[in-house]
């Protein structure tokens, strides 16, 4: 299956070529660096792109400040990696080991020419992938979760982390790992910790403070206009976002918890065109994110838009959860669809605790040899249920309808059929959920009146998707179940434009879309047409530049 920096040996040595090392002398400056002297701790934002020409650097542990890495930096290597792109921090420090020389390049400086020499970009991204995905398989990083065992908050972090590819060190509450870092750290052993480099312990932790901690939050300047606002980080956002930045639009992509949407949640997508092997959810929308940032596109996460409204100059402002308002000269919807919950009682207590919304890797080692439930009939469900069939030990898939021929792809419904590791139950639903501090079983309805127990260790919930758009605050129309109208049907020409002129939608959420992951691309991709057509008639686009 396809993956991102996935061969790591090949990608870490590339160099630059002379051309390239040349230019980045004409807009950098000379750095020295001496003996011991530590060029970047945990935390300091990843400001300047540093070129090696003499010496040699080393990645260091967060706590023991020993070599991190058995693998150095030196001549014709630069530091970096993926968070560079975002304006993030170093998530590890990294110290000189001997005299070293290099070029340093002011960070906005470099990303300029990085897009005018696709080259050079095309190394930097390839190298910075790589390191990224080492640092995921290796957790080398200084993100230390202690508790996710017991603590529904830590729990939080990791799934967060997981799902935006951000590196972790995660230990369950009572281990020797865990104990030792508690002493490195100066912390109470056997309490659930968040920590990010040596003492830096986040208390109350939360998604939005571990972003605000790695430099992921919103970034933008007082009274600070944006061409265009996109909300949402699914596959139609993404795309909106990459082609935003490649036509020259300041653009903001707003998501509230991981980039990929629901699309992020899938295991393994094999009908996408142009990955014959497959490629994660994940993996393809992270491809999108690198993409967008590369145009300079900015991300803001885990940020919630709670209303929007039009100010009398005709800016779209938006309302974040954090009450920050943000404004833009044009708007697209792309929040897509969330599950519903459904009506089975007692399910918000079991929310993490054996009930999720996602079937990732994070998930799938809670089941391992163990029996887990699917429930849904769509591609999503049937993604969920072929990946976990791998780890655990039986997977039940429960179909409210009699078939999965109007929901699912047939190679996909046809391989469960053929999956001695899956049952699937047509006509089926949860009556009731089983347990104390964690879920242990499921009562299942048949909808002839027959009923029966499976114990299990996860419930999956792939169904009921509703619209997520009750913070338009009633400025576009809507159809009767809640999706948004656009081109015709909203009385406008262009395609994607809402009943609102400046306002356009893309993907699961918009009236009448096809609701995979190739048509939301194809959507986001061409939308940004139609608001550079709009920008430019409302005579916008000078007034952006």
């Amino acid at each position: 299956m396809e993956a991102i920096g996935h061969d790591l040996r090949q990608m870490q040595r590339t160099p630059l070529h002379a051309a390239h090392v040349e230019a980045l002398r004409r807009i950098g400056r000379e750095a020295s660096f001496a003996e011991g002297q530590v060029i970047a701790e945990i935390g300091q934002p990843m400001d300047q792109f540093l070129y090696v020409e003499e010496g040699e650097i080393e990645i260091l542990h967060p706590y023991s400040r020993q070599r991190g890495l058995a693998s150095t930096l030196g001549p014709t290597q630069f530091t970096g990696e993926i968070a560079f792109l975002a304006g993030g921090v170093y998530a590890l420090p990294m110290r000189a080991v001997r005299d070293t020389r290099a070029i340093a390049v002011p960070r906005e400086a470099m990303l300029r020419l990085m897009s005018e020499v696709p080259e050079l970009s095309d190394i930097v991204i390839t190298v910075y992938a790589a390191r990224r995905r080492l640092q995921l398989e290796q957790r080398a990083t200084g993100l230390t979760l202690i508790g996710t065992d017991q603590d529904s908050d830590v729990r939080r972090i990791e799934e967060f982390a997981g799902r935006n590819r951000i590196p972790v060190r995660a230990y369950d509450l009572d281990c020797s790992e865990a104990r030792a870092i508690a002493v490195e750290c100066g912390i109470a052993p056997g309490e659930p910790a968040v920590i990010f480099g040596q003492g830096g312990v986040i208390a109350a932790p939360t998604p939005l403070k571990v972003a605000q901690r790695l430099g992921l939050d919103l970034r933008a300047e007082p009274g600070e206009v944006f061409d265009v606002i996109i909300v949402g980080g699914g596959p139609a956002g993404v795309a909106a976002g990459v082609y935003a930045g490649a036509e020259g639009l300041r653009a903001l992509v707003i998501e509230d918890m991981a980039v990929g949407g629901q699309a992020g949640t899938s295991s393994r997508i094999e009908n996408y065109m142009g990955f014959p092997t497959g490629i994660s959810g994940a993996d393809l929308v992270w491809r999108g994110e690198v993409q967008a940032m590369k145009f300079g596109t900015s991300f803001a996460m885990p940020r919630r838009v709670i209303q929007l409204s039009q100010a009398e100059d005709g800016l779209f402002c938006v309302t974040l959860d954090c009450t920050t308002q943000i404004c833009a000269r044009a708007l697209v919807v792309a929040t897509g669809v969330q599950y519903r919950q459904l009506a089975i009682p007692g399910l918000e207590d079991f929310l993490g605790k054996g009930v999720y919304h996602a079937a990732t890797e994070l998930e799938a080692r809670r089941c391992r040899n163990a029996t887990a439930i699917v429930v849904g009939g769509g591609n999503s469900a049937g993604q969920a249920a072929m990946f976990l069939s791998r780890s655990a030990s039986h997977v039940h898939l429960l179909v409210r309808g009699g078939t999965l021929a109007t929901s699912m792809s047939d190679y996909l419904s046809s391989r469960l059929a053929a999956d001695p590791a899956i049952t699937i139950h047509y006509n089926t639903s949860i009556a009731s959920l089983q347990g104390g501090d964690c879920v242990q079983g499921v009562e299942i309805a048949k909808t002839d009146g027959a009923s029966d127990r499976i114990d299990c260790c996860g419930v999956f919930i792939m169904a009921g998707a509703a619209p997520n758009c009750g913070w338009l605050s009633g400025l576009v129309r809507l159809d009767e179940a809640g999706y948004i109208l656009t081109g015709a049907a909203a009385g406008r020409s262009a395609l994607f434009e809402t009943s609102q002129p400046g306002i356009f939608a893309v993907g699961d959420i918009r009236a009448g879309s096809v609701k995979r992951v190739a048509s939301a691309v194809g959507e986001g991709s061409v939308v940004i047409s139609e608001v550079w057509r709009y920008l430019a008639e409302c005579g916008k686009l000078a007034a952006s530049g």
